[in-house]
């Protein structure tokens, strides 16, 4: 079996600037969305730039059973995962109560349960393959949520379960990182009702180089990389040292701002 890297939400975004950062480094790509003219489109851009062309699956990851058609689809062209990139996600900013019940449920179904079966289905082939998983969560992981409690708690899974596998995996070979990014404009703005935004400075990253990070950190070994410095202060000093009361009224009257 030939290995490959499988990213996920792949069709824009920061899951393009990691398909194009693993494919400079020479990594044969499979990528997964639901927008198949964007994966295509991406795929015929990495090949016009030498790379091998990527296979690529248009799924929903939300949907049951989403992996075993990842790793059926895989094997049928002689693929095994080395490496799992787990980028497909969603956020929505207003209260829990006043938000699409639906939506919010569809948030859970894609960004934790789809994210842990893909993280968990394919640890035999990383582990002959010498891989890892990169999962990526976000500053977000950190705090509380209100205005946004769903996609917050999301991320705290994520965060949680990675370093979790970070430890149990290492005595196998396997690296696993948690990649958090603070706001990074994509169209992530648009799909959380909050179009037209623009990331304030200094917490703002360009996608590219949120990839950049996150690629370099799983090659390192790294159990969590948080790009730039601003970030950085708010996920490890700001987060643990604010008393929870007063972090909770500004997150809250920060993201209802940006709702309104």
């Amino acid at each position: 079996m030939t290995p490959v890297t499988l990213i996920t939400g792949a069709s824009a975004g920061i899951g393009t600037e990691l398909a194009r950062v693993f494919a400079r480094h020479g990594h044969t790509l499979a990528l997964t969305a639901r927008r198949k003219e964007r994966l295509d489109a991406l795929a015929s851009e990495i090949a016009a730039a030498g790379g091998a062309r990527p296979l690529t699956l248009a799924l929903d990851l939300a949907q049951p059973g989403a992996a075993a058609q990842i790793g059926e689809a895989l094997a049928a062209n002689g693929l095994e995962p080395q490496f799992v990139v787990n980028n497909a996600g969603f956020g929505l900013v207003g209260r829990a109560a006043t938000l699409p019940y639906g939506e919010q449920l569809d948030m859970i179904d894609l960004n934790v349960r789809a994210l842990a079966d893909l993280s968990l289905s394919f640890i035999d082939s990383l582990e002959r393959q010498h891989g890892g998983i990169l999962n990526v969560a976000s500053v977000a992981g950190f705090l509380p949520g209100p205005g946004s409690a769903v996609y917050y708690a999301s991320k705290a899974f994520v965060l949680s379960l990675t370093e979790a596998l970070h430890e149990e995996l290492r005595p196998r070979g396997i690296r696993v990182t948690c990649l958090c990014p603070g706001p990074v404009a994509t169209e992530f703005q648009t799909r959380a009702g909050i179009a037209g935004e623009v990331p304030p400075w200094p917490l703002a990253v360009t996608a590219s180089r949120v990839a950049e990070a996150g690629y370099g950190g799983l090659m390192r070994g790294q159990r969590v990389v948080i790009p730039g410095l601003a970030n950085k202060l708010v996920a490890l000093v700001a987060a643990r040292l604010t008393p929870r009361r007063i972090l909770l009224a500004q997150l809250e009257a920060r993201q209802l701002k940006r709702r309104a």
